[in-house]
């Protein structure tokens, strides 16, 4: 996720930021929880799998690699924007690309750092925005996002500086919530109140963004959309599976 210490945040908010203090501080609350399957990142690690598939797919499709290498990714920079506890920035390092992670939560880098010393992993992992890092002018092969857009407070400023960390050449996946009555129903009611999967309050359906919106962003800064492609549960399987349905989760690829 992409949540900071309230001191550091309330620092950040004084500029133009994507920052939520609420959002910040919600996640850091969380943050020792994050590589715990039965813990309230459960659902993360349920469709991890199914993201890091289309992902991996993805990737070795427009940069020519072979999907069943161990290591498809190898000698690709990839920047994981909202990184939390490093679910996907790890198995992204193992598949050989050279990923850095940034969160605006020291809580969550410093999570992250400790679980990818443990698993002797390599991840440049840092405490920092998608617009900060942007304006220092370094840009990767591969820009990632999933499930941070629905949590940032300016939108726009976002998918700008997500855009301008992506060299020419490069992919973009971005993965939210889709702004509907069934993702309010299914993302927040089910989720959060039902299910218990998630704590009350973790979203905010007023923030939650439809594909239309997070593709406009992205084009406006040449961004090429490839491909937007629904992330389905299945209760009576219990599974998540890639779909033609965007009305509750969404992955979009990109490419510059």
């Amino acid at each position: 996720m992409y949540p900071i210490s309230s001191a550091k945040a309330q620092t950040l908010e004084t500029a133009q930021s994507t920052i939520d203090a609420n959002e910040v501080a919600r996640f850091s609350d969380m943050a020792d929880e994050w590589w715990d399957p039965a813990g309230k990142f459960k659902p993360l690690h349920k469709f991890n799998p199914i993201r890091l598939g289309y992902i991996r797919d993805r990737l070795c499709e427009h940069f020519g690699r072979d999907p069943r290498s161990l290591t498809p990714l190898e000698g690709l920079t990839l920047l994981d924007v909202g990184c939390g506890g490093g679910l996907i920035s790890e198995p992204l390092a193992r598949m050989g690309s050279k990923v850095t992670g940034i969160d605006a939560s020291e809580k969550n880098i410093g999570t992250a750092q400790e679980h990818a010393t443990r698993s002797d992993i390599e991840v440049d992992y840092r405490c920092s925005t998608a617009e900060d890092l942007a304006e220092s002018g370094e840009t990767f092969d591969i820009v990632l996002s999933l499930e941070v857009v629905e949590h940032v407070a300016d939108v726009d400023l976002f998918l700008d500086s997500c855009a301008a960390l992506s060299r020419d050449g490069g992919a973009i996946t971005l993965a939210t919530l889709n702004r509907t009555l069934k993702a309010y129903m299914f993302g927040i009611v089910g989720a959060e109140y039902i299910m218990r999967w998630l704590p009350r309050g973790t979203h905010d359906w007023k923030k939650f963004v439809r594909p239309s919106e997070l593709a406009r962003g992205l084009r406006r800064n040449r961004v090429n959309i490839n491909d937007i492609s629904g992330l389905s549960f299945n209760p009576l399987t219990d599974e998540w599976r890639v779909s033609g349905d965007v009305s509750v989760n969404y992955i979009l690829f990109g490419t510059k």
